[in-house]
């Protein structure tokens, strides 16, 4: 059977009169294609999953604070030995472990790029073929469908019910009914129907050029964890430079030290106030996020979606794809008012004929019902989700016209139709049910549905994804609310998820009922789970109601009906098999099309949120004590009491080491808002007390030795207070302990004990305990500092909530 040619391609400008033929453009031949690559007319736009390998490796070297330490390491290295010149070499060794792991993450994101990218069909020398949109050319005739994305500029060639969604880029939400000749923009998509465009802009000329590249760019900004470190990066510059100014001069002009023992020590107050290990453990953590989801075939088009994903409170799901396999079978077939079942699988298998671009329903018809080949189809209606129904008029071969319908019973028929109780029996078991009805007005009239004649039902059984049930379970044992929001028979889908034993799955609305009322709205969605006749419309408004009351919301969707509230969801996840345009929008996508990998990506983001706020805890705590022993210093007008090489020995036994292990660790903790509150209510307590001990036995110790070594002496008692203090802010943020959490701590306390033992490492370091009751003595004071920390942060965790 062929479709019906609606307007004359041939350009005679004469009417079809005989039987229907339709003639299709054939597109560029290849020697055109040539012809156009030659002179650069080529979509060369560079959409990319990550940062090219410039912007990685300058991002992870070029930093504000990598040019302080590296300033600071040159003049170490001409004024003192070379251990107190190590923090040097630690920046470079960090610098280089982020960049290897971003590259890392790099390759995995571009690969997965290249297996989740779209391929536009394009039709050259009168033969389709779906080509990289990297290869389309000026000119370039581009057949389109249902999701399909607009991926250049151009102009409507063929046109067969075509409608656009280009609330993208306009903001418009109604559909476009688009008819030859009328301007396509890149970025907007297909609601319905189908035809082709020809490419009149392409690369950056394209409207949404620029945009889609942005949108797409692999990026570390938006984000809390993100932003809350450059905000903590702020203040930490505002207290150093004061603070480091202060000590340069105590220490050069106002002692009469040894000039370049003085630059030393001075460099050794500085040094330590830099968190410069914070920044690059973030990004290291992100980077190995995003491989262990590429293993799990998850494309994280967007870095920050790890985060997002696991502060989520609520996920919004649509059925068909998400729940259920894109998959149907058709299992029982009623004709209605005595109508023969024999001329009614010839309705159906004519009416699949008509669709070029078949949904998952109207498939599994084809697949049960083959096509009545003296059938001719005359005029078609696409299915569209706003309107819940398809149609088509036939020529029947014998003289007889004919138009159907096929859809949404409820939708289709009257409130008070006697089929209507049978209908909801067969939703209630969980099965979709589509009426056929046969209509007696035209395609294009107002009032389609009105009377019309219901003709049967068809019965379609959906396929319930395996892993679907024990996925929801997850979400609910996390306390992460799940709202099923899909366009079928609200009964129907209320069944499915009973199925699931997903929570809730008892209350179940019909979306037509729901207020328009954005409070009310919300009150509503709160209040129950599930959700049937939802309009693409009404999707975009309830994620917008739940972000009114507080929420953070994922959104999961395959189809285009999902596109505009995938984009508006805090975090947007679609299937690999979904719609161009809804892999377009999402932040996430899963390319195994299993909702299964959900929980992966939100444990992903719990392990990355929950271990740096851990060791942002130990960084901070550290630039805290740094700054205010500068202070103390400063005050009280002596010698500063640490070389750089101490300060970098305790910072890499009480921070460097543990914070890259407890960096990479599991944690299921649920994500917690307030990023720099949680993180500044430990580190100012501890690092406030941490100084306090430190200078107090430094104070102890001035009074106590006396001679030409004394200085020497002096710096060990305080460095084994400050070592142990640390130590302990190390042991709390370890908590709760497992095997290898005890291991590490206990690892890092026996590396300074052989500092401490052994009489080639005690003078690379310069750290000798001299006598017997000063070492106790800081031993005692650290004692009361770990106390008072134990205490403090108690306090905290009452006073201050997280």
């Amino acid at each position: 059977m062929t479709q019906r040619a609606k307007i004359d391609t041939d350009g005679s400008g004469a009417a079809d009169t005989g039987p229907p033929v339709v003639h299709r453009p054939a597109g560029l031949t290849s020697a055109e294609v040539a012809e156009r690559v030659a002179r650069g007319e080529v979509n060369d736009v560079p959409v990319r999953s990550s940062r090219s390998t410039t912007e990685i490796v300058r991002a992870n070297v070029f930093t504000r604070f990598n040019a302080i330490i590296g300033v600071l390491w040159v003049i170490m290295l001409f004024v003192a030995p070379i251990q107190d010149s190590l923090f040097g070499f630690v920046i470079i060794a960090n610098t280089g472990i982020g960049i290897i792991q971003e590259l890392r993450a790099k390759k995995t994101l571009d690969g997965l790029a290249v297996i989740g990218e779209a391929k536009p069909t394009v039709r050259r020398d009168g033969v389709a073929a779906g080509l990289s949109t990297s290869e389309i050319v000026l000119g370039d005739l581009i057949e389109l469908g249902p999701g399909d994305k607009v991926v250049v500029d151009g102009e409507v060639a063929e046109a067969d019910s075509l409608e656009i969604d280009e609330s993208l880029l306009t903001g418009e939400a109604d559909p476009v009914v688009k008819k030859p000749g009328d301007r396509m923009m890149s970025g907007s998509f297909v609601v319905a129907g189908g035809g082709a465009f020809t490419a009149t802009k392409v690369g950056r000329e394209a409207y949404a050029a620029q945009l889609a590249e942005e949108a797409s760019r692999f990026t570390l900004v938006h984000s809390e964890l993100r932003t809350g470190i450059s905000t903590i990066l702020k203040y930490v510059t505002w207290m150093m430079v004061p603070t480091a100014i202060g000590l340069v001069i105590s220490q050069l002009v106002v002692k009469d030290n040894n000039f370049k023992d003085a630059i030393a020590r001075t460099v050794g107050g500085i040094v330590p106030m830099i968190p410069e290990g914070l920044v690059l453990l973030t990004s290291v953590a992100f980077a190995i996020g995003v491989i262990r989801l590429g293993r799990k075939q998850c494309l994280v088009q967007e870095l920050p979606a790890i985060e997002g994903l696991a502060r989520v409170d609520v996920v919004c799901l649509d059925k068909t794809g998400t729940l259920t396999e894109g998959g149907m079978d058709v299992t029982e077939l009623r004709a209605l008012n005595g109508n023969d079942e024999t001329y009614v699988r010839k309705v159906l298998g004519a009416l699949g004929e008509s669709d070029p671009r078949p949904n998952a329903s109207l498939q599994a018809i084809i697949d049960a019902y083959p096509d009545a080949v003296e059938w001719r189809c005359t005029e078609s209606l696409p299915f569209s989700s706003a309107r819940k129904y398809s149609g088509a008029s036939f020529s029947e071969g014998d003289g007889e016209n004919s138009t159907w319908l096929l859809g949404a019973p409820d939708v289709l028929l009257n409130t008070d139709d006697p089929t209507l109780p049978e209908i909801d029996h067969l939703n209630e078991q969980g099965l979709r049910v589509l009426l056929l009805a046969r209509a007696t007005r035209e395609l294009d009239s107002p009032d389609l549905t009105a009377d019309t004649h219901p003709t049967a039902l068809v019965v379609l059984e959906q396929r319930l994804r395996p892993d679907a049930a024990d996925t929801l379970s997850y979400f609910a044992d996390q306390k992460v609310a799940t709202k099923v929001i899909s366009g079928d028979n609200a009964v129907s889908v209320g069944a499915v998820a009973g199925k699931l034993n997903m929570p809730g799955a008892e209350n179940t609305v019909d979306a037509r009922h729901l207020p328009t009322d954005r409070e009310d709205m919300a009150k509503a969605l709160d209040e129950n789970a599930v959700f049937g006749r939802v309009t693409p419309q009404q999707k975009r408004d309830m994620v917008a109601a739940l972000q009114s009351h507080g929420h953070t919301v994922a959104m999961t969707g395959d189809g285009v009906n999902d596109v505009l509230a995938l984009k508006d969801a805090d975090i947007g996840v679609s299937m690999g098999s979904g719609s161009e345009a809804t892999r377009a929008v999402a932040q996430i996508v899963l390319l195994n099309n299993s909702f299964a990998t959900l929980p992966s990506v939100v444990a992903e983001g719990r392990r990355v949120i929950g271990n740096i706020t851990r060791v942002a805890t130990l960084f901070l705590t550290k630039t805290v004590y740094s700054v205010l022993l500068a202070i103390l210093v400063v005050v009280s007008q002596v010698e500063y009491p640490f070389l750089p090489r101490h300060l970098t020995l305790l910072s890499t036994l009480t921070i460097g080491v543990p914070a890259f292990f407890l960096a990479l660790a599991p944690n299921k903790e649920r994500a917690k808002p307030n990023f720099v509150r949680r993180v500044m209510r430990y580190a100012i307590p501890g690092g406030v007390i941490a100084a306090a001990a430190t200078f107090t036995t430094y104070l102890l110790a001035r009074h106590y030795y006396t001679g030409t070594d004394a200085l020497g002496a002096e710096t060990s008692a305080a460095t084994l207070t400050l070592f142990l203090v640390s130590m302990w802010v190390l042991a709390i943020i370890a908590r709760p302990y497992t095997w290898w959490r005890i291991t590490l701590v206990a690892a890092m306390a026996a590396a300074f004990l052989l500092v401490l033992a052994v009489p080639w490492l005690q003078d690379f370091f310069a750290l000798k305990l001299v006598g017997v009751t000063m070492p106790w003595t800081a031993v005692a004071i650290a004692a009361a500092g770990c106390a008072l920390l134990e205490v403090a942060w108690r306090w905290v965790d009452r006073r201050f909530p997280a």
